[in-house]
């Protein structure tokens, strides 16, 4: 899970104007791992993208991650 959290961290403050802000928490049960991701108001809209687009490309990148090691995982915007 700490590898998948740092990914995560990575591509994100690649994506925001302000990284310093970025915060995500996680939780695991079993298989499924959940990230919430709370970012500046400011950077929330960069970070999901027209028609949500950013944020479904992240996410697929993280789930790629996350099949290697027959996990599931949920990435929401807070």
């Amino acid at each position: 899970m700490l590898f998948m959290k740092e990914a995560l961290m990575y591509i994100v403050n690649a994506l925001v104007n302000e990284p310093q802000l970025v915060k995500i928490a996680s939780s695991e049960d079993g298989n499924v791992l959940r990230f919430r991701l709370s970012v500046s108001p400011a950077d929330r809209g960069k970070l999901i993208g027209k028609e949500g687009r950013v944020i479904k490309s992240v996410r697929t990148l993280i789930q790629s991650v996350a099949a290697a090691q027959n996990k599931k995982v949920f990435v929401d915007v807070v």
